[in-house]
């Protein structure tokens, strides 16, 4: 075997290795994963009972209902479609009617969302990127979700130019 033979078989299984260990990396994380879905999506894909998906919407006015060993009941809404959600546990001290909300979970039988997680908006101004985005799909965004409060001291120059990499970062 030449030179040139043992270092193209050198390489070759090396990228054969390689190949071998992103699919296992992969094929692992797959069962990680975890997609988002707004009440009117999961209506559509009718998503089986006992599939770990993301609920993101608005936290309907007047469906809180807090239950006996931190229960909670409430309900989320994306403007076309309400999903019932319960939850055993602290909820996020942001959390409130009419906000934003992200729900980690599962459907059961009865079609209640069952959340295991829950995340809340975590100041004025902050909404999750999808939630927003399902926001402006069905036609329910505000364009005063994004503005700052009035009275708020302007940033130093430096500052401003980092929100506006990020800014440029996160819509592309």
């Amino acid at each position: 075997m030449t030179r040139k033979q043992r270092r193209l078989t050198i390489i070759g299984g090396s990228l054969a290795v390689l190949a071998v260990a992103a699919a296992l990396v992969l094929n692992a994380m797959r069962d990680s994963i975890v997609f988002f879905s707004t009440p009117s999506m999961v209506a559509e894909k009718q998503i089986a009972t006992g599939k770990r998906f993301r609920l993101g919407g608005l936290v309907q006015p007047g469906s809180l209902v807090r239950g006996d060993n931190l229960a909670v009941s409430f309900q989320v809404a994306d403007g076309s479609a309400v999903l019932p959600v319960s939850y055993k546990g602290i909820l996020p001290d942001l959390f409130r009617e009419g906000q934003g909300v992200v729900a980690e979970g599962a459907l059961d039988a009865s079609g209640v969302f069952k959340a295991d997680t829950v995340l809340a908006k975590h100041d004025e101004t902050y909404m999750p990127r999808e939630v927003a985005d399902a926001l402006k799909k069905q036609g329910h965004w505000k364009d005063d979700y994004g503005a700052k409060p009035a009275g708020a001291a302007s940033p130093a120059p430096l500052a401003q130019q980092g929100a506006a990499q990020t800014k440029q970062g996160v819509s592309q």
